[in-house]
């Protein structure tokens, strides 16, 4: 399963980040390979759209499940319509890596 996991940096000792949209880095996580592999997320900086345009470059990625602290409503309506799993994590000073350890 492809896993995208919200990330303030590029590499598993950094922040869980809970903006989904505004993320800077989305990390991949391949839970059957345990291959990992960091994106930077170029939609960040869009005044408005930034959520949609994340979901639709998961949606082009394949990703099947994604953990993040907030998905907007047109987000998750469109993750939804594809069938991606979302998960809301909201605890808070979180790392990658702890989420990856929650994960195996």
């Amino acid at each position: 399963m492809k896993i995208a996991i919200t990330s303030s940096n590029n590499n598993v000792s950094a922040r869980f980040d809970k903006r989904f949209g505004r993320a800077e880095w989305i990390c991949l996580y391949n839970d059957e390979t345990r291959q990992i592999e960091f994106m930077k997320n170029r939609h960040t900086n869009l005044n408005n759209g930034a959520g949609t345009k994340t979901a639709e470059k998961m949606i082009s990625l394949q990703v099947d499940r994604i953990i993040s602290g907030d998905f907007g409503p047109k987000a998750k309506n469109l993750l939804d319509k594809f069938e991606i799993q979302v998960v809301v994590v909201r605890e808070n000073n979180l790392t990658v890596e702890d989420i990856i350890q929650r994960i195996k």
